[in-house]
């Protein structure tokens, strides 16, 4: 892949993490209050069942057991963990905690891809997390227990998702977008027993509300989803998994433009040492590609 190629993967990529940025502002601007398990429903299940029926196509054998499980990483179980995770932890520390994806994808894929990472990818990452630390920590932010060991596992969930997806590609007779659907049906399936039993369907849904709704399923989940697998396709695990940085920036940059929250000289700190981080294990890749 040409220098430009590879610049525009990267590019088109990282539109995903941007994308779910967004989430946040959607979620408490246009969405019903304390509803997070339905919204993650809604954003999976329906946006899973349109792909599927553009793309008329089915899993075969094996691929039934693999996509359902990583729909289960992807979708289910990693929105469950995220959104369990929010109501026990501020939103700053929780996003420190899964910002630890990037560790994890390392160490998996040394293990499942066989991959080799240095210490550069290592420092790569320890700069990522610094900065997300100064982007959305506090001094009020408080520790808990269990909100801190479900983020750990949502997040080493993901990291799963992510390397077995490169691991195992997809199906050869399946596109893009019936992968992405069939995943987002399996993650919807698995979320809709407890979004359902925990907080069940909202008295009332606006126009507002829908908006929202169709916001998260096509630009969040189809959009967002189909970005990220054709990345994962096409980019080292390494150094997808680093482009998740940006969701945190999209959302205090977001967060600023639209809300009027503050954006701290910290935060534009912690900004810019996610780029730096990015921009890191990126060239530490390439240099890795070009020279096998």
């Amino acid at each position: 892949m040409s220098k430009i190629g590879l610049l525009l993967l990267l590019l088109t990529t990282a539109l995903a993490p941007i994308l779910w940025g967004s989430t946040y502002i959607v979620t408490s601007e246009l969405l019903p209050p304390n509803s997070p398990l339905m919204a993650a429903l809604i954003r999976a299940l329906p946006a899973g069942i349109l792909l599927i029926m553009i793309t008329r196509t089915i899993p075969k054998g094996h691929w039934w057991w693999r996509i359902a499980l990583l729909g289960f990483f992807n979708i289910g179980f990693f929105f469950y963990c995220l959104f369990y995770a929010a109501t026990y932890l501020p939103g700053g520390m929780a996003a420190l905690v899964m910002s630890s994806q990037a560790l994890m994808v390392i160490v998996l894929s040394r293990f499942l891809l066989k991959s080799t990472f240095t210490f550069q990818h290592v420092l790569a990452g320890i700069i990522g997390i610094t900065g997300i630390g100064f982007l959305v920590l506090n001094s009020h932010a408080n520790l808990n227990q269990t909100g801190i060991f479900v983020a750990l596992m949502g997040t080493l969930s993901m990291a799963l998702g992510v390397v077995l997806t490169k691991k195992w590609g997809r199906p050869e007779e399946m596109s893009l977008l019936g992968f992405t659907g069939w995943q987002l049906l399996f993650g919807g399936l698995m979320l809709a027993p407890i979004a359902l039993t925990v907080e069940g369907i909202p008295n009332h849904i606006s126009l507002t509300n829908v908006l929202g709704y169709l916001y998260l399923g096509i630009i969040g989940a189809i959009v967002g989803y189909f970005l990220w697998f054709r990345g994962i396709e096409k980019l080292p695990a390494i150094s997808i998994s680093f482009l998740g940085f940006l969701s945190s920036v999209s959302a205090c940059v977001l967060g600023y433009i639209f809300l009027q929250q503050a954006f701290t000289p910290s935060q534009l700190i912690g900004a810019l040492a996610i780029f730096s981080s990015i921009i890191l294990s990126n060239t530490t890749s390439k240099n890795r590609h070009s020279n096998s």
